[in-house]
């Protein structure tokens, strides 16, 4: 154990019973991953992962091939934000993208981090159909019920690389400053904090003790690098739309920014983050529709907050409720949250105009629902739908 812990009733000293249950975590995953030695695993990152999933999913995999498990990282859509691809390129992390023609036959057993699958479904549903046993779940949301692991670990921190870096510092595996991959790893967790906890101002001590332990492997020159990255132009275009198109009530900062396509996903939590430093606004929502030629389109958001009182797993649950399976289309953590709910039959259409007259009413509804939410009444205009025969 850290030679830090302690056992005194002082604020953010880890007590006995932590201590005790920290334990019992560690016991339970090397005796699952002794047990799985010679097995090939996947592990699971969200459809559009970011930082953090990547940092994780790339921690696991060396902490997995140490006991002999081999594994692939793999995620159904689309890496776009500049950093996310700088992330990948420059640390050398190997993804595998998902699609219909994957092959799951080599796989023994499937990993989730950073996620519990209700932002992966396309291979949560190719799992299950494969009956590929569900096996860990490491992750900081708040809990989705939607999967059955052998084995979970959901903490309230920052980011899920604090639950990763607190692992390495367990001694589930010894990092090692002369080991690139190491280094690699190390840097990549670093970076999974620092964004999901918006460059450590949502930090909390688990956050801070996990990035002091970081330090001691990191390449400081690299993760300058990777930080570095420029907004793009069509980044740039999206934070100027949901400006000009931004709702503001009661601390609420809510903007549809129309269609776009499924390359600039990344935009919407980008400008929800913008929107939030408007001065008077504690919560922004920024969303649009998908759209893409092989998964149809879907309404796409994200939801960031400031504000102690709002939580975004349960605004955006209660806002837009569950699919028929059950499943929720929105959740979220501390600060932040996103929804996605697929169009099904009413995607596509290249015809300007009719894309412009589904967009008035998807957005005229989402607003709709929002208002109802925050208890006020939404100034949104109906929108004009032909009638029948015309």
């Amino acid at each position: 154990m850290k030679d830090q812990l302690q056992q005194q009733e002082e604020p953010g000293v880890i007590r006995t019973e932590e201590i005790s249950q920290s334990e019992n975590r560690m016991l339970a995953i090397k005796k699952l991953l002794e047990e799985c030695k010679g097995q090939r695993h996947l592990v699971v990152i969200q459809n559009y992962p970011d930082p953090d999933a990547i940092s994780t999913g790339f921690a696991h995999k060396l902490i997995a091939q140490s006991f002999g498990i081999e594994v692939d990282i793999i995620y159904a859509g689309l890496i776009s934000h500049p950093e996310n691809i700088a992330l990948v390129k420059l640390l050398d992390i190997e993804l595998k993208k998902w699609d219909s023609d994957f092959d799951l036959s080599p796989y023994q057993g499937c990993i989730f981090v950073d996620n519990q699958g209700t932002t992966a479904g396309p291979i949560v549903d190719a799992i299950e159909a494969n009956q590929i046993p569900e096996l860990v779940v490491v992750d900081h949301h708040e809990g989705q019920q939607r999967l059955k692991p052998a084995f979970s670990d959901i903490r309230k921190v920052g980011a899920t690389a604090t639950i990763y870096a607190d692992y390495f510092d367990e001694g589930l595996l010894l990092l090692e400053k002369q080991k690139k991959e190491h280094v690699m790893v190390a840097t990549a967790l670093m970076h999974g904090i620092k964004t999901d906890t918006v460059g450590f101002v949502t930090a909390g001590p688990e956050d801070f003790q996990a990035a002091a332990f970081l330090s001691k492997f990191v390449d400081s020159d690299l993760l300058a690098e990777i930080t570095s990255q420029s907004r793009s132009k069509q980044t740039m275009e999206i934070i100027q739309k949901s400006l000009m198109n931004r709702t503001i009530k009661e601390g609420y900062s809510i903007a549809g920014i129309g269609y776009l396509r499924s390359e600039d996903r990344d935009a919407i939590p980008q400008a929800a983050d913008f929107l939030l430093t408007e001065e008077n606004v504690h919560t922004a929502i920024v969303f649009g529709v998908l759209s893409s030629d092989s998964d149809g389109e879907s309404l796409t958001g994200s939801m960031r907050t400031n504000k102690i009182t709002v939580d975004p797993d349960e605004f955006l649950k209660e806002v837009f409720g569950k699919d028929p399976t059950g499943r929720h289309f929105g959740g979220g953590k501390k600060t932040a949250g996103g929804f996605e709910i697929p169009i099904g039959f009413l995607s596509g259409g290249d015809d300007k105009d009719f894309k412009e007259m589904k967009w008035k009413v998807y957005n005229s509804q989402i607003l709709q629902k929002i208002m109802k939410k925050i208890g006020v009444q939404s100034e949104e205009k109906k929108p004009e739908i032909p009638a029948a025969g015309k």
